[in-house]
């Protein structure tokens, strides 16, 4: 019988064995941020009493994600996650999100077509051990006064508020974000994440005259360690750039949504944060 709950810490070691057993990159520090920016909406199931399975979501203005659905291999096919995004969904449907997007790996597509989500537009996910590249003398240490800046730009092109976001990460690791220009003439940040199995580098949002010299000063600073970039194959500039850094593709996401499409100006989407946030 399967019983869902709320998640809290406590089941934060759940989360790690499932994500180990799935061969994903989160840390202990990426559940604690889960369940920081949205307490009331990340789930676990239990199969007959025992914790089996968990999801997240977050809510970044009118527009919401759904993430980390994990399954025990031992339960799979038993309708668990579907119970779990079912819950999920009622969770976001409440609050009246406009849009609930997810990253989706080919086995997930199935189940999440079947709960009304459409296709959006594929990512790659390129990996390998990060470059030491020309160092980028435009390619600076953002500052605080530039986040207001930033966050507009990220709103511009992603179509989501995602202050929230921005705002927990920036406090948690502020060394680890770096922007171009300033003020009136900021031209894209790219932040850095750092994960169990490599270096998350995104989001990247930027114009394209930027993008190319923040993103060679983020693995520039990551340089000699494995490193994950998720960057959309229609932005192919982008592509390019990580072909060029001598990152290859590991596999391929598929970006969906479920209620109102979200505008997106791709061309300035350069790296996702990942499959947790977009």
């Amino acid at each position: 019988m399967i019983h869902i709950r709320r998640m809290t810490a406590a089941d934060i070691p759940l989360g790690m064995r499932l994500k180990e057993q799935a061969g994903w990159n989160q840390t202990e520090a990426d559940w604690l941020r889960f369940l920081d920016l949205e307490p009331d909406g990340c789930f676990v199931a239990e199969w007959n009493g025992e914790p089996v399975a968990t999801t997240t979501t977050c809510i970044l203005g009118d527009v919401a994600w759904v993430a980390m659905v994990l399954v025990d291999a031992r339960l799979r096919r038993h309708g668990i996650g579907t119970a779990l995004m079912q819950q999920a969904l009622r969770f976001l449907d409440e609050r009246n999100v406009r849009s609930i997007r997810l990253d989706a790996t080919p086995a997930g597509r199935p189940v999440y077509e079947k709960l009304g989500f459409v296709p959006d537009y594929q990512l790659a996910r390129f990996d390998g051990i990060l470059p030491e590249r020309g160092l980028s003398v435009e390619a600076k240490p953002l500052e605080v006064q530039a986040l207001e800046a930033m966050i507009a730009l990220d709103g511009e092109v992603t179509g989501a508020n995602r202050h929230k976001l921005l705002n927990f990460l920036f406090k948690a690791t502020p060394e680890l974000f770096l922007a171009v220009g300033g003020g009136n003439e900021f031209l894209g940040y790219v932040a850095m994440r750092a994960g169990s199995r490599a270096w998350q580098i995104g989001p990247c949002i930027a114009k394209p005259v930027a993008a190319a010299k923040l993103l060679t000063a983020a693995c520039r600073r990551c340089c000699g360690q494995p490193g994950f970039i998720d960057i959309p194959m229609a932005n192919q500039a982008a592509t390019s750039l990580a072909e060029s850094l001598g990152l290859t593709v590991q596999r391929q996401l598929l970006r969906m949504h479920r209620g109102a499409p979200v505008p997106e100006r791709i061309e300035d989407l350069w790296a996702s944060s990942g499959p947790e946030m977009g």
